[in-house]
């Protein structure tokens, strides 16, 4: 997943608002948004090449949602564990979101690069294995790419000032979410001075949703949490050619469950 935009605590309504991307190659299997079989509390896309997932949210209001850490220069290093697994490790598990964070510093270097967001509904953390320590996120809006949580990328800073022009409304509308994520404009704005060189490629940095044959936006979620517990899941995928497939809605209501 290439972006995430969300605000946390930020709306007199909604305790989490979040829109996201999920840009990978077309080639890697995976199973649309629904409850698990083998976790029934659990909510997600699956990976069907690790098993693992990109974002997801329980029945008692876990959240999760994890982007790679962009690194093109890097040496190719083979990792038995999988990325996805970071999620759906703390989607089942107990723990509270401070404290998994904080696990998982020991256990970084088992993974690739990765951005991980934790939450359950009182607090929502922070994770990189290539950043400083773990951190509970501010109230507020933010956006997270292919690198630290923030990073002034042009899709992040145009989404955030977008997605707080949203937030004006009494109620969020699902399709204003998927209207900004499906935006194939370029996104101006130039590039922080502090990116690597390496990482500056347009597609990937100035644009929300990808289209191309091998690789590009395979879906976008949208996910409202209300302060009376009421959670509202929809994913949208597409097709490699840009055109949308298929939407699935959830709703429940974490605090009844």
């Amino acid at each position: 997943m290439c972006l995430i935009l969300f605000a946390w605590e930020a709306h007199t309504h909604y305790q989490l608002v979040v829109g996201a991307n999920r840009d990978e190659f077309h080639a890697r299997p995976a199973a649309a948004a629904a409850f698990w079989d083998d976790e029934p509390g659990l909510l997600a896309g699956r990976d069907l090449q690790a098993g693992g997932t990109w974002l997801g949210v329980t029945r008692s209001g876990r959240f999760a949602a994890i982007t790679n850490y962009r690194e093109p220069l890097a040496p190719e290093i083979r990792l038995e564990k999988s990325r996805g697994h970071l999620v759906r490790d703390f989607l089942v598990d107990n723990v509270s979101a401070s404290r998994h964070a904080e696990q998982l510093v020991d256990r970084g270097s088992s993974y690739r690069g990765f951005n991980l967001l934790l939450g359950t509904p009182d607090v929502l953390a922070y994770v990189s294995n290539r950043g400083a320590g773990p951190a509970a996120v501010s109230e507020g809006i933010h956006g997270l790419s292919n690198h630290l949580l923030n990073t002034e990328w042009p899709k992040v800073h145009t989404g955030k000032n977008r997605l707080e022009s949203l937030l004006e409304a009494e109620h969020v509308a699902p399709e204003a979410l998927f209207e900004l994520l499906t935006d194939r404009s370029l996104a101006p704005g130039d590039m922080p001075a502090d990116i690597e060189s390496g990482q500056l490629q347009e597609h990937l940095m100035n644009h929300y949703f990808i289209v191309s044959p091998q690789y590009g936006t395979r879906s976008s979620t949208v996910l409202l949490i209300s302060r009376d517990g009421d959670v509202q899941f929809l994913e949208r995928q597409f097709n490699p050619d840009g055109t949308e497939l298929d939407t699935r809605r959830f709703e429940f209501n974490y605090k009844e469950s």
